[in-house]
């Protein structure tokens, strides 16, 4: 079967189930929260001198090794952009407009976090001094060299308002956030071609689920058609048909965050890998709300798979970082699974796992309604980026919506 007939039909399609989405996400869900609204994150200002992720900025956890300074004449300078969102203030004292090139993940960030500054500051907007820098203002190794950098005020510059202004550039997505100066906040991201950017979350080669029949299996042996361990929406454990894969690169290396728990469980997934998490230990399943990652902290709880079949919470005990082999990132029926005997999404980069599950009920209908899931496999393939962007565009507002 060829795609070429049902691609305007597929187009279609998707932008309706983008739109009943948006009408109907915020009320509904699967998934732990399912039914209720979405818990509100507490916003805690970093302090003074403080950086997240707790580790150096050119670490792979972090935004990564420096690739090498660009310059006008150097052929990298045509992967910067420029930022002309007029929500942005730009400082430019050099008046070049150097401070409006970036990569285009900075400047994915950078839009992300000037809606968040109006939002919580009616009336004041995101104030940018220095991007790339092409006047050797930096040591060397900075990041300012490749466009992968930015430090930040608020346009009123009301220092009082530049710790909180920090926390939202980390929800914002920035890899490295540096609340260095008294007079600005540091902000950096991964090279564009970052496995971690490219191929969005996802679990090692070796990351272990358990399939029916109750035999653990490796990720890079798990197949579409496979029933993982799963829970459905009111918090039993199931198995859960794998549909396809979001991403799959058995070459690839990345960096994983290895999360261990009082159990011995230990967990290994991309920072940007959505996974059920409570602050404190919540007895109800559905007090268990997704978030990435890269926000858990050692003290948090997780959900974890007990052998009598039931789903039990467990501190986590430490977290740390490992460099592994292969990117898999299963889809299942129910936008869950155990990976490692621990509850995560199957979604990653987008914030809302219950907005993500929905937007993907249209694909999770047609291998319902057709038997040939190739077709549907590579009809998911073909519309995969757009169908993502989408989804993002949603997360952070219609502003930042291109179809």
């Amino acid at each position: 079967m060829t795609l070429a007939p049902w691609l305007r039909l597929a187009r279609l399609g998707l932008l309706a189930a983008c739109t009943y989405t948006w009408l109907w996400v915020h009320g509904c869900g699967p998934g732990p929260g399912y039914g209720s609204r979405p818990r509100q994150r507490k916003l805690t200002p970093l302090a003074y001198k403080q950086y997240v992720p707790g580790i150096s900025e050119n670490n792979l956890g972090a935004s990564g090794r420096a690739e090498g300074k660009i310059t006008r004449n150097s052929e990298r300078f045509n992967e910067l952009v420029c930022n002309y969102n007029p929500d942005i203030d730009f400082k430019d004292e050099e008046h070049t407009e150097a401070d409006r090139f970036m990569s285009k993940r900075c400047k994915d960030c950078l839009n992300k976090l000037s809606i968040a500054v109006m939002n919580q500051w009616p009336g004041v907007r995101l104030r940018v001094t220095e991007a790339w820098d092409e006047d050797d203002n930096h040591p060397p190794g900075s990041l300012h060299y490749e466009g992968r950098a930015v430090d930040i005020t608020t346009s009123d510059r009301d220092i009082k308002k530049y710790g909180l202004l920090a926390q939202l550039a980390v929800e914002a997505g920035f890899d490295w956030v540096y609340y260095e100066s008294k007079h600005h906040v540091h902000c950096s991201v991964k090279a564009d071609h970052s496995v971690a950017v490219e191929k969005g979350g996802c679990f090692p080669a070796s990351g272990m689920v358990m399939v029916s029949g109750g035999l653990l299996k490796p990720m890079s042996r798990l197949r579409p058609g496979d029933a993982v361990l799963a829970s459905s929406e009111l918090g039993d454990v199931v198995f859960s048909r794998v549909l396809l894969f979001l991403h799959l690169d058995p070459e690839s290396r990345s960096t994983f965050l290895i999360l261990s728990t009082e159990d011995g469980r230990c967990l290994a997934l991309t920072s940007n890998h959505l996974i059920f998490v409570a602050s404190t230990n919540k007895p109800h399943y559905h007090e268990y709300y997704a978030d990435f990652a890269s926000r858990v902290r050692r003290g948090d709880y997780v959900l974890i798979s007990g052998r009598d079949g039931s789903m039990r919470p467990s501190k986590i005990t430490s977290i740390s970082q490992e460099e592994r082999s292969g990117v898999y990132a299963p889809l299942t029926e129910h936008g869950n699974l155990f990976v490692d005997g621990v509850l995560v999404s199957s979604y990653a980069s987008i914030e809302d796992h219950r907005l993500a599950h929905w937007a993907f009920g249209p694909l999770r209908f047609l291998f319902g309604l057709m038997m040939n899931a190739s077709f549907v496999s590579a009809l998911f393939l073909h519309f995969q980026h757009k169908y993502e962007r989408i989804i993002k565009g949603y997360s952070i507002g219609p502003r930042l919506l291109i179809f």
